[in-house]
């Protein structure tokens, strides 16, 4: 079978964006196991003394998450902050609204903390904008970040944190436009409202960093003139606006499924187009950044699982949505993820949805072992090596048409160049049944050797790690060669791939 041709063009001198580390954070919510069962189990077996499983907590860092977003998600916006703190024998057990279960607070702000300090991640909060507002936000401010002499300071100290945690950012709300949110507002409504809780959030702490919700999904009827009308109230407070994005369709056809990074990147260049708009409007000097701090494949669910949860509901910790990813769905995802390098300029937080066990990258059994997902691995590449700055490049690839769009470059990729590590890394995502032979030109480089070349791909491309959890696993590989600095790589059929190359 004819072999796909593609070149790409790097130059040393031309930058697109130095890439921000905070663009791979992951996401804990109280949802499904993703909390209890997922990062915290007392009594299993790697439990620490404070009850979370350290086998999660190894998977998490070898994954390279630097980032994540806390506690919601849809639940934030049923969820009083206070509920979570103080003797945990005198916590609540709540109805939680939004996904029909008990929620028993025995983990919240402190604990959650203590877990971010043993992971190595900066945590990305969430207020309740939904039922709650610029009260029971500003107080949580005060909480975490006031050293000491006022009622909510002082009562962290009884709580046994002596030092305030300094939070940097905060997301005012969560998918404020979507119907289905508790509290769910038009978008002068949350305009106003945020706008407001934003300006009062700074009064307590200036130096903090504030997301101003954005759409949920590109599909939303109110999306973009959700994000032009709201941010001509939040624009002169906050720092970031947030999207959200989840793809499906694998019913449609591996093509039609894999080319939905484009509508990503299209969304992703609309959403900077208005943001740029609102700057002019309010005749501004600031520029307005991007934090994607909910994306993810969505993957089909478990009906037997998704109808328990409807027939039986308000347990506490309920399987929810705990869906099985494919090397298919690794390869999506890889796509997505990889917008993120291209567009490092604008896009400065990213977060995975979810970090185990519910559209997760780690899985978890109750009292059992720990695995992950084929999406752990691209995400873990890009994390670990995907760091300095992301290259302007000029490419010749050639494309196919589908259902979906038409001109779906048959090669996906990013280039990444990283000074102090002597290296470019290319990540690239062949879309096609297909080897693609892919030539990089190194201009202004003097390119060493190839490191490494490593692949992950399978035969039958619905493969998952469900029963054998080493079925979809990346392999080094030795279809890499480099001459007159330029590298040569060969990638399978429907593939993931990192090359690194070492440079003076």
């Amino acid at each position: 079978m004819e072999k796909i041709k593609a070149r790409i063009t790097v130059n040393r001198e031309f930058v697109k964006g130095e890439i921000d580390r905070r663009i791979y954070g992951s996401f804990v919510e109280h949802m499904g196991r993703v909390v209890y069962s997922g990062i915290y189990e007392p009594g299993h077996e790697t439990a620490d003394e404070d009850g979370f499983r350290q086998d999660v907590l190894e998977k998490v860092k070898q994954m390279g998450v630097t980032a994540v977003r806390y506690p919601g998600g849809n639940f934030v916006s049923c969820y009083d902050w206070r509920d979570g703190v103080g003797p945990a024998a005198a916590r609540p057990r709540r109805l939680e609204i939004a996904w029909r279960a008990i929620e028993t607070n025995e983990i919240g702000i402190n604990e959650f903390m203590r877990w971010a300090g043993k992971a190595g991640i900066e945590p990305v909060f969430a207020v309740n904008l939904g039922t709650k507002g610029i009260e029971n936000a500003v107080s949580l401010v005060e909480y975490c970040n006031i050293k000491e002499g006022t009622a909510y300071s002082d009562w962290r100290r009884e709580h046994g944190v002596e030092n305030p945690y300094g939070i940097k950012t905060w997301c005012l709300g969560n998918e404020m436009d979507g119907d289905w949110q508790i509290g769910h507002k038009t978008a002068q409504e949350y305009g106003r409202l945020a706008q407001e809780t934003a300006k009062a959030m700074k009064q307590v702490d200036s130096s903090i960093e504030l997301v101003s919700c954005g759409s949920s999904k590109s599909d939303m009827k109110t999306y973009p003139d959700w994000e032009a009308e709201t941010l001509k109230y939040t624009y002169p407070y906050v720092d970031y606006v947030s999207l959200h994005q989840y793809y499906g369709g694998q019913e449609l056809g591996t093509e039609n499924f894999l080319s939905q990074s484009l509508d990503m990147e299209q969304y992703i260049k609309t959403v900077i187009g208005t943001c740029d708009y609102v700057k002019a409007w309010h005749r501004s000097d600031k520029t307005l950044y991007i934090s994607f701090d909910e994306w993810g494949v969505w993957s089909v669910p478990d009906q037997v699982v998704a109808a328990s949860v409807d027939e039986r509901p308000w347990q506490v910790a309920p399987h929810l949505s705990e869906q099985i990813y494919t090397m298919e769905d690794s390869l999506l995802f890889a796509s997505m993820m990889m917008n993120f390098l291209k567009y490092a300029e604008r896009i400065k937080i990213a977060c995975q949805s979810l970090l185990t066990n519910i559209s997760a990258a780690i899985m978890t059994e109750r009292g059992g072992e720990v695995w992950v997902q084929p999406i752990y691995y691209p995400f873990m590449h890009m994390a670990n090596y995907g760091v300095g700055k992301t290259l302007l490049t000029v490419d010749e690839i050639p494309c196919y048409d589908c259902d979906m769009r038409k001109n779906v470059p048959c090669v996906d990729y990013a280039a990444v160049y990283h000074e102090e590590g002597r290296e470019v890394v290319l990540f690239a995502v062949n879309r096609t049944e297909k080897e693609a032979e892919v030539e990089l030109n190194l201009q202004g480089f003097q390119a060493v050797r190839v490191t490494e070349h490593v692949t992950m791909h399978c035969e039958d491309r619905k493969t998952t790690n469900l029963k054998n959890h080493d079925a979809v696993r990346p392999r080094e590989t030795d279809q890499s060669s480099l001459a007159d600095n330029r590298v040569k790589s060969i990638l399978p059929p429907f593939s993931w791939n990192m090359v690194r190359i070492e440079i003076l």
